[in-house]
């Protein structure tokens, strides 16, 4: 067994698939930073709002006032600077730094995509994706074609695994036997052309898109990486996020999985593509940049050694089973995930919950027990009320600032006290947080959170 680890940590691939990788990285990724900015996020999200959520632990992390456009200028000219790969170790260092900041300002803004950009480019950071078809090779000694193939599988394994774990994620009985929540969301696509009135009010068609998911999401990996089926895996990869580009506002999210996928291909589709792009940027090659590579076909399959090779399998090494294991943290909190949200997020659990929440907030003061309600509209923008309003560690933290925000003004021995309801996936409405409980006596930590009140009510599945 030990033997044949070695022998496949010692096998070599042709470079091509990373380079493709870093080039369509590199791109969508400052088409991102650019949509980001035309759209009015930053301001919107970041600037407008008066209060920030943030991630425990991090709270140091913040909105850095108007220098946050520079933060999402420094990440988009590290992103050409990724795709075009100059400077790229330095560049993809500091992107993941700064995309992970972003992301971290505020816990509002949660995607499952933004958290897989995060670690993506963490894993890009090991990967030797300038060794060829960069802006490095100008100043690089040697060039070559192979790497070991560990640093392509690497990425091959980090998609496969997303894939897998969002489909073991709807093996549950809301999603699989009630069709929740798309039995909620897809009736409201009947403005889509041709299929919205015929198709989206049909309880046939939730069932066949909910357990359609939940097998494509399964095997969709299975199919990349066996030759065979791996054009029909792709097609299917298409047309699955096209499609789901279309019914659900989720940015450039289908478009990155897309070119994601390229990856699973063999060497000759990477080497065309490079082939193709060479022929294009000839003329341009030799006005600018005319050592950028060496003709392909002149090119030896030389050694690529990987510098402190034996210190990245063990980070990658720890990075991976951190993936693996990460997502079932969930076991060790009592309860129903999809209630309490303990242990849901960084799980690869996507488009599986639709809550609706209202949380009335009251402020008490504890020796004469003399309240008043708050307005959360006086601190919170729509869009962070909404999502405060069934999350509960939102409503822990944001009942805490309340707390601190009084305090400041003067009054006393203050209590905080929430009035909460929150509707699940078609469900009615029912009381999300014990209404006794002094939530600014409440920290947060990893602890379970015994004043969410019970779900009463069962969601089988993984």
């Amino acid at each position: 067994m030990a033997s044949k680890i070695q022998s496949y940590l010692n096998s070599k691939a042709e470079a091509y698939p990373l380079v493709i990788f870093r080039i369509m990285f590199g791109f969508i990724m400052a088409f991102s930073m650019i949509r980001f900015y035309s759209k009015g996020w930053i301001k919107t999200l970041y600037l407008d709002p008066k209060f920030h959520f943030s991630y425990f632990g991090f709270e140091w992390v913040a909105p850095l006032g108007n220098a946050t456009y520079l933060l999402f200028f420094l990440c988009f000219i590290l992103s050409i600077m990724i795709a075009l790969g100059y400077y790229y170790r330095q560049a993809i260092i500091l992107f993941f730094i700064t995309f992970t900041y972003i992301e971290l300002m505020d816990k509002t803004t949660y995607l499952n995509h933004y958290y897989f950009i995060s670690v993506l480019s963490f894993l890009m950071i090991f990967l030797p994706c300038n060794v060829l078809f960069s802006l490095d090779n100008l100043t690089s000694k040697t060039k070559s074609l192979a790497i070991p193939k560990w640093t392509i599988d690497s990425l091959k394994l980090l998609i496969s695994i997303i894939y897998f774990y969002a489909g073991l994620a709807k093996i549950n009985s809301d999603w699989l036997q009630k069709a929740m929540p798309l039995k909620i969301w897809l009736p409201s696509k009947y403005n889509i052309p041709v299929i919205g009135e015929w198709l989206m009010h049909e309880n046939w068609v939730h069932y066949v898109m909910s357990w359609g998911g939940m097998i494509y999401d399964l095997i969709i990996p299975f199919l990349l990486l066996y030759r065979k089926t791996r054009i029909i895996g792709f097609l299917l990869v298409v047309f699955f996020h096209v499609f789901t580009s279309v019914l659900f506002p989720i940015g450039m999210f289908p478009y990155i999985m897309i070119g994601s996928a390229l990856i699973f291909f063999d060497i000759p589709f990477h080497k065309s593509i490079i082939e193709w792009f060479e022929k294009t940027l000839k003329p341009l090659k030799k006005i600018v940049f005319p050592s950028l590579t060496p003709s392909l076909n002149k090119l030896k399959l030389s050694d690529y050694q990987l510098k402190n090779s034996s210190l990245k399998l063990s980070i990658l090494t720890v990075f991976f089973m951190l993936q693996i294991l990460f997502p079932f943290r969930y076991l060790l909190y009592p309860g129903e995930l999809f209630w309490t949200e303990e242990g849901y997020r960084f799980s690869w659990r996507v488009m599986l919950v639709e809550k609706m929440g209202y949380a009335n907030f009251k402020i008490v003061n504890g020796d004469n027990n003399n309240y008043f309600y708050v307005n959360n509209k006086d601190f919170l923008t729509p869009f962070q009320e909404k999502q405060m309003s069934f999350q509960p560690d939102f409503i822990l933290e944001y009942a805490h600032f309340l707390g601190d925000h009084f305090k400041s003004q003067g009054h006393k021995n203050i209590e905080v006290y929430v009035d909460c309801f929150v509707a699940l996936n078609g469900r009615k409405s029912r009381r999300l947080i014990d209404n006794t409980v002094n939530l600014y006596a409440q920290n947060e930590s990893f602890k379970t959170k015994d004043w969410i009140l019970p779900f009463n009510d069962e969601i089988k599945g993984l």
